[in-house]
């Protein structure tokens, strides 16, 4: 379950990095919120990472089929 304490800490610096209005300080925040929600990523179980990639892989497909019918 640390998985899922370090993907919260990810998120927040994320939030955090978001609201900041300092620039230097936006890009800092925003790439150590990346490698940490990338970290517990990798920490967490094998079915999360799949559900995971499923649920990108489609909302991605279905985003391609939207702008693909519009042509």
């Amino acid at each position: 379950m640390i998985y899922l304490f370090v993907l919260i800490i990810g998120f927040v610096i994320i939030w955090f990095a978001i609201n900041i209005k300092e620039e230097v300080l936006r890009i800092s925040a925003a790439i150590m919120g990346s490698l940490t929600i990338i970290w517990g990523f990798t920490l967490s179980p094998t079915a999360f990472q799949i559900a995971i990639e499923l649920v990108g892989v489609i909302s991605v497909f279905t985003f391609c089929m939207r702008c693909w019918a519009k042509d």
